[in-house]
């Protein structure tokens, strides 16, 4: 796994050798200098320190933000504008903000990682948060910009109730553990309760759950969607992490980008549920359409989701609606996991304790783990306690009409694997949908689209042009 990190960890490396040499003729705050002249690894931002009044965090998005400004015991006010939070020391967590979509949040944190080094004290990165999808290039322990946890006075058995995956997820060859996690995501499916009660004559979440128990029960019930003029999902990007999951390899072996069959069989389902009306023909995620088919007004029956989507994505379309309780959850028809945030403590941050109490709190703090289940609906990074929440018949969550989703993914988080997992998956999900976008529009043909991916491939890693791409026979 190590030597096919190599070649996308290269450009990352190279920004990372260049903000080393242009710190090496300074003094930078947080001994950036000295770093660089110990000759450490490519990745080297300077020496971690303490002390400093301003904690610059990089996300893509205010989730993480938000939950943050809720439970993190030491926050004490936020600005107008809500872009910096005041902890009670006085210290100033600063926001930085970019999407994720194209590959724009890791651009953008790779320019400030190569300016580490030599970046003033307020403007160092101490904290970054990382995907499942590129995880790996940011733990290389090569490129070096992630701290062990060791390094922070953070041991294994700070953490003893963490799911195992997420744990190994962000664990490198040396065996040095270098992010944490305050969630686990195995998927389910969300459902609509008052489409299943007009089509299935119920909504009780074991009978909807047998009438999607395999692949073939699901089209069975969708044939049954459409007759009572509905939607059984919205587009083809709701699949799309069922089957990317379910993949034999990685993505990438070597330098040769490998689809898997099982991506061509999503391709071919996804084509005939849009030619047959199975689903809405919504072309993405995270755009307007989208968001509608989850509104009150909408005949799409479910979502394929983990634990966060019923915060992030259902609740701020129905939300003083009167769909607002009208959704339950069941096993989804074939296992999967979406996502996942690490927290990373940048090398070089010169506010090493105050990360550490961070990181502490926000993924091993019962109270906070707790919390984040009862109130954003979470699948929170303690199995013990998503154990005991998953039998507790006090438990549930309005917007599942108080039904308990944790009992619905309990099992399947402690089964999680990414094991296929490789640096390069953000990449190739984004590029695999897009281009194969005017496929399913009609606007080109199959082999099209495969010649169009192969070029959108080369074009976001160069490094991996001359390896090609290999299609299943």
């Amino acid at each position: 796994m190590v030597m096919k990190r190599k070649v996308l960890c290269l450009a990352l490396a190279a920004l990372m050798v260049l903000g080393l040499l242009s710190g090496c003729g300074g003094s930078g705050a947080g001994g950036g200098q000295g770093s660089a002249d110990k000759g450490d690894a490519p990745g080297a931002s300077g020496e971690a320190n303490d002390g400093g009044k301003v904690l610059n965090i990089y996300v893509w998005n205010q989730e993480f933000q938000e939950k943050f400004n809720a439970n993190y015991p030491e926050v004490e006010k936020l600005s107008n504008d809500k872009s910096i939070t005041y902890l009670k020391d006085g210290t100033e967590v600063h926001w930085i903000v970019n999407p994720n979509q194209d590959g724009v949040y890791q651009q953008k944190l790779d320019e400030a990682l190569s300016k580490q080094a030599s970046a003033p004290a307020d403007e160092k990165i101490d904290m970054f948060l990382v995907e499942a999808d590129y995880a790996l290039k940011y733990i290389d322990p090569d490129v070096n910009v992630a701290l062990p946890i060791s390094q922070l006075g953070i041991t294994a058995a700070d953490v003893p109730n963490q799911y195992k995956y997420t744990l190994e997820a962000v664990t490198t060859a040396d065996g040095e553990i270098r992010g944490l996690s305050y969630q686990a995501t195995p998927g389910m499916l969300v459902y609509r309760r008052s489409i299943a009660q007009a089509v299935l004559g119920t909504d009780d979440p074991e009978t909807v759950a047998a009438a999607v128990a395999d692949w073939d029960k699901f089209y069975e019930t969708a044939e049954k969607m459409k007759a009572g003029g509905y939607y059984m999902y919205s587009g083809r990007a709701d699949t799309y992490r069922v089957y990317s999951n379910n993949v034999s390899a990685p993505w990438v072996d070597g330098n040769t980008v490998v689809v898997d069959q099982n991506m061509m069989n999503w391709v071919e389902r996804s084509m005939k549920d849009t030619q047959e009306g199975i689903n809405n023909n919504v072309p993405g995620q995270w755009i307007d359409e989208w968001n509608k088919d989850m509104g009150p007004d909408s005949k799409v029956f479910c979502f394929f989701l983990p634990a966060w989507g019923l915060d992030v994505c259902i609740k701020p379309n129905v939300e003083g609606t009167n769909a607002a309780q009208d959704w339950a959850v069941c096993p989804s028809p074939q296992g999967f996991y979406w996502g996942g945030t690490w927290l990373i403590a940048a090398n070089g941050t010169d506010n090493v304790s105050q990360v550490k109490d961070i990181m502490l709190k926000m993924t091993s703090d019962r109270d906070i783990l707790r919390s984040l289940a009862v109130n954003n609906g979470e699948m929170s990074n303690d199995q013990p306690l998503m154990e005991e929440l998953a039998q507790s018949p006090d438990f549930g969550i309005d917007l599942l009409g108080g039904q308990n989703y944790i009992g619905v993914l309990s099992d399947a988080a402690a089964s999680i694997s990414l094991a296929n997992v490789s640096p390069y998956d953000q990449g190739c999900t984004e590029e695999f949908q897009n281009t194969f976008g005017d496929y399913f529009n009609g606007k080109i043909d199959l082999e099209k689209a495969k010649a169009n991916f192969e070029t959108a491939i080369g074009e976001r890693y160069p490094e991996l042009k001359s390896g090609g791409v290999r299609w299943p026979e």
